[in-house]
C-alpha cells in the first residue's frame, strides 16, 4: 500500500504546485484560468481515479489467488 500513498502525495503536491504555477505565471483571464485550472482538476482526478480501479483489480486478483484452494502434495500440513 506504500505505493498508493507515494502516488497519492505525489498527486496532491504537484497539483498544489501547479495550481500556485497556473496562477502565478497565467497570461489569461481569471475566467479563463478558473475554467482551465477545473479542466486540470477533472483530468487529475480522472487519472487517479483510473490508477485506483486499476490497483483495486490487481489486489482482488490477488486476494482471489490467496483464497483459491491449495493443491496438497500428499504431505501432510502442520
Amino acid at each position: 500500500m506504500n505505493k498508493i500513498e507515494n502516488f497519492l502525495v505525489g498527486a496532491a503536491i504537484g497539483l498544489a504546485v501547479g495550481a500556485t504555477l497556473a496562477i502565478l505565471l497565467a497570461p489569461s483571464s481569471g475566467e479563463e484560468l478558473r475554467d482551465n485550472i477545473k479542466l486540470e482538476i477533472q483530468r487529475i482526478r480522472d487519472e487517479m481515479q483510473q490508477a485506483g480501479e486499476a490497483k483495486r483489480v490487481e489486489l482482488e486478483q490477488q486476494l482471489a489467488l490467496l483464497r483459491a484452494p491449495r493443491k496438497s502434495g500428499g504431505g501432510t500440513v502442520l
